[in-house]
């Protein structure tokens, strides 16, 4: 069975425009606008996720020994 590839920022993050689109449209019948609605949650969370790990990573810099440190700016 073939895994599943998780989807980049950008994927989720278009797909998550895509459903908010329809949803405005007022003219997704109720019960596949709660599933659209749980999806766009879902998709709005891992986006959420990925930013955050993004933001842990750059904030972070490599000492002079190679160990990770936060970055602080000096002023």
């Amino acid at each position: 069975m073939a895994e599943k590839k998780e989807k980049s920022f950008e994927e989720s993050l278009k797909e998550l425009e895509s459903i908010v689109t329809k949803l405005e449209s007022g003219e997704v019948p109720l019960d596949d606008a709660i599933k659209e609605f749980t999806k766009a949650m879902e998709l709005s969370k891992k986006c959420d996720q990925k930013l955050k790990k993004a933001e842990e990573t750059i904030t972070k810099i490599v000492d002079k020994d190679g160990s990770l440190k936060d970055f602080k700016v000096e002023e």
